[in-house]
């Protein structure tokens, strides 16, 4: 098993998004917690991208992707105790709101594309 500890050590959150799933984590400053894949090779398991949000960054936030490169997608994420870490973990609920006005939008979209189509 190969397993990647990620620690918080900004001031701020950081966010770490986990590929290719897309699922997305919010770590407070200090937090921890370990991804572990079921991969045994010995080729890495894991490759680690940080990039830069400049909406973020002004609000403190920091990025990182970390890609599962071999075994299953569906890594394990779990805080140090052991205690699974689910998608969204202490996702900020204005967050939460955006994303769910932004995907209604985007179904409201396709709704009227199929509309003009089939007229």
């Amino acid at each position: 098993m190969a397993v990647m500890e990620v620690r918080n050590d900004n001031a701020g959150r950081l966010i770490v998004w986990l590929e290719p799933l897309g699922e997305d984590r919010w770590l407070a400053p200090g937090e921890v917690f370990r991804i572990q894949s079921d991969y045994t090779g010995d080729d890495q398991a894991f490759s680690v991208t940080s990039w830069v949000n400049d909406e973020d960054r002004a609000a403190g936030i920091e990025n990182i992707t970390v890609w599962i490169d071999n075994g299953d997608c569906y890594a394990q994420v779990t805080d140090r105790a052991g205690n699974i870490i689910e998608c969204g973990h202490q996702r900020p609920e204005e967050i939460n709101m955006k994303w769910a006005a932004a995907t209604e939008e985007a179904r409201r979209r396709m709704e009227g594309r199929k509309a003009k189509r089939s007229s």
